[in-house]
């Protein structure tokens, strides 16, 4: 059986659900999060905004100063859960076998359904049914979405970065290699800010100088090298996968001393988002949530999150948003025993998009 795999990615969710149910805000740069006044972190931005540099996890001041003219909404995380619910209610029902990537990113099998003589002809066979789900969610949801096309995953997800919003991609196998080549290193699965700056000083910036790489690419990147070098070529075995093994990376830490000192507390935070980064890293996964954990002295233990549209992987992001929680919600209000910090929603970060743009 040929593989037919889509990469449905909704354009700019949180940002186009509040444009599609305010008018008033449509065309506009949108930046979902608390307003650039209070102290807070940009959830999600809508493509008029991130022309000026505004993204998730970005301090609410900051992105004001980027985006003078932003128009600042509350996130009203519910109301995006449900849309989500039903936009996979439209997604389940073109047979399709579906991994939830996240609230609103999704990876089709659509294998069984768009069967033809060779490979290739399967995939513009899937075109058809790509247009129509893409209509059915506009006409129902009056919401756009991108969809990639290809045998793998790999190269579903770079057809949907490929031309967004409202984006059709098909790479066909034909033409994969070429497609890749002129691509930065950085647009292949798995391939983060360190890896991507051991290749540049081996003198490898595009896939195409990783295709035409000579000598063994496990001297530069390890273990990774074999399957990068198949990924330079579009070439991914990788399954759908249909459960979720890996739900949260956290770390915490008991004191032997109840503490309230900040430099203290800020030292320990900074140390487990090191942690929680390098295993994201790791695994190649990115968060959507963050979450802080405290408990007192009388072993009253709160735990409070913020989630953000794009997933996050850096130190610097996990750490800021632990520190915005610590204070938003005032849980630094006597000496802590515990202080924990972790992540969940988990998925494959969207650098490809990122490196694109």
């Amino acid at each position: 059986m040929f593989r037919v795999v889509f990469h449905l990615d909704m354009d700019a969710f949180y940002a186009s659900v509040e444009q599609r149910d305010d008018p008033k805000l449509r065309g506009r740069p949108v930046i979902v999060g608390a307003p650039p006044t209070q102290r807070g972190v940009v959830c999600a931005a809508s493509y008029e905004a991130r022309k000026f540099g505004v993204r998730s996890a970005l301090p609410s001041a900051t992105a004001g100063r980027l985006c003078p003219k932003g128009i600042f909404v509350r996130p009203r995380m519910d109301h995006y859960r449900e849309e989500s619910r039903h936009i996979m209610e439209i997604v389940a029902q073109t047979g399709a076998i579906i991994e939830p990537m996240s609230i609103d990113e999704a990876y089709l099998d659509m294998s069984a359904i768009c069967q033809a003589e060779n490979a290739d002809a399967s995939l513009i066979k899937a075109v058809p049914l790509a247009r129509e789900l893409k209509q059915r969610i506009l006409l129902e949801r009056q919401l756009t979405a991108t969809i990639g096309i290809a045998s793998n995953k790999l190269l579903a997800k770079i057809a949907s970065d490929h031309k967004k919003p409202d984006g059709l991609t098909v790479i066909t196998d034909q033409e994969k290699v070429s497609f890749l080549r002129p691509l930065p290193v950085r647009a292949l699965y798995g391939v983060g800010k360190v890896t991507e700056q051991t290749l540049n000083r081996a003198g490898i910036v595009m896939v195409g100088d990783l295709q035409d790489y000579p000598g063994d690419l496990r001297a530069l990147v390890g273990s990774f090298g074999p399957k990068l070098k198949q990924f330079a070529f579009g070439e991914d075995d990788r399954p759908l996968e249909l459960g979720d093994e890996i739900k949260s990376i956290s770390g915490e830490e008991t004191f032997l001393k109840d503490t309230d000192d900040r430099k203290v507390l800020r030292a320990c935070l900074k140390e487990q988002a090191a942690d929680i980064s390098s295993r994201l890293k790791h695994r190649r996964l990115g968060a959507h949530t963050v979450q802080v954990k405290v408990r007192y002295s009388d072993f009253t233990t709160l735990t409070r999150q913020f989630s953000v549209e794009e997933p996050i992987t850096e130190i610097a992001d996990i750490y800021r948003l632990g520190c915005f929680l610590l204070g938003r919600e005032k849980l630094v209000s006597r000496p802590l025993r515990l202080l924990g910090l972790g992540v969940s929603n988990l998925r494959e970060p969207n650098e490809q998009q990122l490196a694109l743009l």
